[in-house]
């Protein structure tokens, strides 16, 4: 009969092999694994932490500035203190990949109607209770599958998949930082563009080396009010809208994702007041995503988000001066599609994920020659 300690041994070998054994390990017990494996592809030194007093340290990354102790991990899950250092534990370690149209992100004004090669870690640094990917952002990497993919076989699996863009979606992909930029530079060099689909709860330093790295940026702003964030999120609004500010100072192209759930953040008033604010203080060439809301996760009391809102959301922005406000999660809406802000004239159309037709011109409506906001080639 095996030892505790063979035991955990074999757990570990399966583990770093790509295939989890999840109900072996304790918590105590991945730690005990992580700390035996130094030279395993996961983990490498993380970025962006200073030491402390008594071999804990700071990890610097996002807002919440955890206190990792030796041996535990961050709220991320994924960044670890082994022996006084911080460590990612999912370098390339990577839990979902999927080809999938920019639009599902969404992103409508980057390269509409083509393929964006999708991926994840585990890991996240909020806590949504509406998170529609909640079983690998609120996991554990050794809690799930997951295979290695070094950061140049990840532009050549988007080239084989033909998919001029990778995308860093499903979990926060923050997290992952020290893969994020080696991957990302790299795709770059290659021609793919890279983008991420984040809550940008991110600290100024990594976001904007981040941002030098990419080429397209959506933000989920979940909602206007601190108390949201504070209490539905685990998080905090101002360090989002920091965010992005920085974005619109470096110029990357950004798009905005607001999901509507009834009685929680669909207040006129709080969408008059978000709405007004990105006019002010990013631009009015912004695209906001006003989408549907379905029961998941931890939020499944509440009904789907009434399209009476959604438009209502889309009038106010309209109103506040947004030039691309559009209804989203709701196919063959007439404000899924792209009309030019000059002209009024549609340009993109777009019928469910799958179907989308683009008649923008070199970045200009075909019927005024007014100059699209977006990244068209």
């Amino acid at each position: 009969m095996l030892s505790r300690k063979e035991l955990l041994r074999s757990a570990c070998r399966a583990l770093y092999a790509g295939a989890c054994a999840p109900f072996l390990l304790t918590h105590d017990d991945a730690c005990t694994i992580m700390a035996a494996q130094p030279d395993s592809p996961f983990i490498k030194p993380a970025r962006h932490w200073k030491k402390l007093a008594g071999g804990s340290v700071r990890c610097q990354l996002c807002p919440n500035e955890c206190v990792i102790s030796a041996g535990s991990r961050g709220a991320c899950r994924v960044r670890m203190n082994l022996r006084g250092g911080l460590y990612t534990l999912v370098y390339g370690r990577l839990a979902a990949m999927h080809v999938d149209p920019i639009e599902k992100k969404p992103l409508y004004h980057v390269l509409p109607g083509s393929l964006a090669y999708s991926v994840a870690t585990a890991g996240c640094n909020m806590w949504c209770t509406f998170c529609q990917n909640w079983q690998i952002s609120q996991a554990a990497p050794e809690a799930i599958d997951a295979a290695f993919v070094p950061p140049g076989q990840l532009s050549a699996n988007a080239r084989s998949k033909r998919c001029p863009v990778i995308a860093y979606t499903y979990n926060e992909p923050s997290v992952q930082f020290e893969y994020l930029v080696d991957s990302a530079r790299v795709a770059r060099s290659r021609g793919i563009r890279p983008v991420i689909i984040s809550n940008g709860y991110i600290n100024d330093a990594p976001g904007r080396e981040l941002l030098g790295v990419l080429d397209a940026v959506k933000i989920d702003l979940k909602a206007f009010t601190n108390s949201f964030y504070a209490k539905v999120c685990g998080g905090d609004l101002h360090n989002v809208l920091k965010t992005l500010e920085r974005i619109k100072r470096n110029g990357t192209w950004l798009e905005i994702v607001v999901l509507v759930i009834p009685t929680l953040n669909d207040a006129p008033g709080e969408i008059r007041e978000m709405t007004r604010w990105v006019r002010a203080n990013l631009s009015p060439d912004v695209p906001m995503h006003f989408t549907r809301f379905h029961a998941m996760y931890r939020i499944t009391n509440l009904p789907p988000t009434p399209v009476a809102t959604l438009e209502r959301c889309r009038t106010i922005a309209r109103e506040e001066g947004i030039r691309y406000p559009y209804v989203g999660n709701v196919p063959g809406h007439r404000w899924e599609n792209t009309y030019c802000h000059s002209c009024g004239k549609q340009i993109i159309r777009r019928s469910g994920f799958y179907h989308v037709t683009s008649s923008i011109r070199n970045g200009a409506c075909p019927h005024c020659a007014t100059r699209i906001p977006g990244v068209w080639a």
